[in-house]
């Protein structure tokens, strides 16, 4: 049963923190069975892609709404459409638009809070951070990954951002510094397969050939009949994810309406008042 406590506006009890933390299974949807679906974002990262309207704005608002809800984590949003994550705003330790040079500053500093994270790894004799530390989850979550690795800035940045994205990917895992992110386009150029790789989960919503659910998903799966382009296009939500070490399953990811979204995001917002404005400082240095 929630905490029940009455908020400065003199309205009636509302619930206090759900008890909710990253590290505990995320429930993302069900599978064929009716079976609830659970991963484990902070010991993986997720790539997400397929068609407009196919899904994907439900999983990845899905896993956003939980983690603001959950204690001790904190968001980075990266969006160049703005209205996709744009309800999250309020709380995130930086969000960024389409603004490319800026995305690059945030990766810089997310690689340096990694990096301080490792060396206090290695003075505790540790070698990932777990739920019983005194750390924050950091979750990043960009939509619209085409838009910065091959619209905005110039070739230089967007290798300059993969790269740094690479790095974040690879070294958040064990950091409690997890990455989700989605794209609309499926292209070699888009998700090259040295960063798709980095991915533990990777979910593949309704494609148009089998070439771009194999962009996904990794090479070879189309063939032995695992291929996003046989999903129904009216059946929106519906996706093929492959999680580590096995192969993939078919899935319906939840859904949340924009009165739910903004919903979560305001209520998110009140429940972090006393701390939901840190400086940029303050995450830069944490450990």
């Amino acid at each position: 049963m929630s905490t029940i406590a009455r908020d400065p506006l003199g309205t009636d009890g509302v619930p206090v923190w759900p008890g909710m933390s990253m590290f505990d299974p995320m429930f993302i949807g069900i599978d064929e069975f009716g079976e609830h679906v659970m991963l484990d974002i902070p010991g993986h990262n997720l790539l997400m892609a397929g068609e407009p309207g196919a899904g994907k704005s439900g999983l990845i608002n899905t896993i956003t709404s939980t983690a603001a809800l959950c204690d001790k984590t904190r968001l980075v949003a990266m969006d160049a459409k703005w209205v996709e994550l744009g309800p999250w705003a309020p709380i995130c330790d930086a969000f960024i638009g389409d603004d490319l040079d800026q995305a690059i500053r945030v990766l810089r500093r997310l690689l340096t809070v990694a990096h301080n994270r490792y060396q206090w790894l290695l003075a505790n004799r540790r070698r990932k951070v777990t739920a019983t530390d005194d750390l924050s989850a950091i979750l990043t979550v960009i939509d619209e990954l085409a838009m910065y690795s091959t619209v905005l800035g110039t070739k230089e940045q967007r290798e300059e951002y993969l790269t740094l994205l690479r790095g974040l990917v690879a070294l958040g895992r064990a950091a409690a510094m997890p990455v989700v992110a989605a794209s609309q386009r499926t292209s070699w150029d888009i998700i090259p397969a040295s960063l798709r790789d980095l991915f533990g989960y990777r979910c593949a919503f309704r494609c148009t050939t089998t070439g771009s659910s194999d962009v996904i998903l990794g090479s070879g799966w189309a063939e032995q009949g695992y291929t996003a382009s046989d999903i129904d296009p009216e059946n929106r939500g519906a996706a093929w994810l492959l999680a580590e070490g096995s192969t993939p399953k078919r899935i319906k990811a939840a859904y949340l309406s924009d009165q739910q979204i903004y919903g979560i995001a305001d209520y998110a917002a009140w429940l972090r008042q006393p701390t939901r404005n840190l400086s940029p400082t303050d995450w830069e240095m944490a450990a």
